[in-house]
C-alpha cells in the first residue's frame, strides 16, 4: 500500500478496569475497525482486567464517588455494602435493553477485526499475572511496543 493509501490508525490506552469503564475503548475500537482502521488499544493496570479471563467477568459499576452515575447516590449510600453490585446490575440491564453487546461480545468483535489487544507487560509482571490469566488473543508488549503501533496513529485516545 503506498503512503496516499495507508489505513488510518487508532491508538487507545485503557488503564481503568471497571464495567462502566470498558465499553469506551471496545466500543470505539470495534467501530473503527468496522470503518476500516488499524486500531490497537493498549491495556495497562486495572485496565487489564478488561482482558483478564477471570476478572473480566466480573467487572463492576462503583457507585462510591461516581459523579456520573444516571441517578445520583450519595457517598454514605454509595459505600454500603451490596450498592455496587446493584449499579453493576442496573448497568448490565440497561446496556442489554438498548442492545448494546457485553463485554467478551465486544471483545470477540475485536479480536474478529483484528484489532491489537496488547496487555502492558510490565504491568502484568507488577500485579503478578501470567500470560495464561489472559484471554486468547491477546498480545504482550511493554510502551515500546504501543508507541511503535502509536506514533503513526491519526486518533490516539486515553480512556
Amino acid at each position: 500500500m503506498s503512503e496516499m493509501q495507508k489505513k488510518k490508525r487508532m491508538a487507545i490506552i485503557a488503564s481503568k478496569g471497571t464495567l462502566d469503564q470498558a465499553y469506551p475503548p471496545l466500543i470505539l475500537a470495534s467501530t473503527a475497525a468496522a470503518m476500516d482502521m488499524e486500531v490497537a488499544i493498549f491495556f495497562t493496570f486495572y485496565g487489564l482486567d478488561i482482558v483478564h479471563k477471570k476478572k473480566g467477568k466480573n467487572l463492576k459499576v462503583p457507585p462510591l464517588a461516581n459523579p456520573a452515575m444516571p441517578i445520583p447516590v450519595p457517598n454514605f449510600v454509595g459505600g454500603l455494602p451490596g450498592m455496587t453490585a446493584m449499579a453493576t446490575k442496573m448497568m448490565r440491564s440497561w446496556m442489554g435493553k438498548a442492545n448494546v453487546p457485553s463485554v467478551p461480545e465486544l471483545l470477540e468483535l475485536c479480536l474478529e477485526a483484528e484489532v491489537r489487544l496488547i496487555a502492558c507487560q510490565m504491568t502484568v509482571d507488577v500485579l503478578g499475572f501470567k500470560e495464561e490469566d489472559f484471554i486468547e488473543g491477546v498480545e504482550f508488549g511493554g510502551a515500546a511496543t504501543f508507541l511503535e503501533f502509536a506514533k503513526d496513529a491519526d486518533i490516539t485516545l486515553y480512556i
